[in-house]
């Protein structure tokens, strides 16, 4: 995947999980499912970063 892809896919998570967090505790298993796919974009896009460094 390329990185402006990558960003974008990002962003819209989060925007997701922004939304979501207004209507459901932090806690709901929505919100841990939405974090940690999050998380995994953000950890490849980390790695997609440092093998182009």
């Amino acid at each position: 995947m390329e990185k402006q892809q990558l960003i974008e896919k990002i962003e819209a998570l989060r925007s997701i999980m922004i939304r979501t967090a207004a209507h459901q505790s932090l806690s709901s298993a929505e919100i841990q499912h939405l974090s940690s796919h999050l998380d995994q974009l953000l950890n490849q896009y980390e790695r997609l970063v440092r093998s182009h460094a």
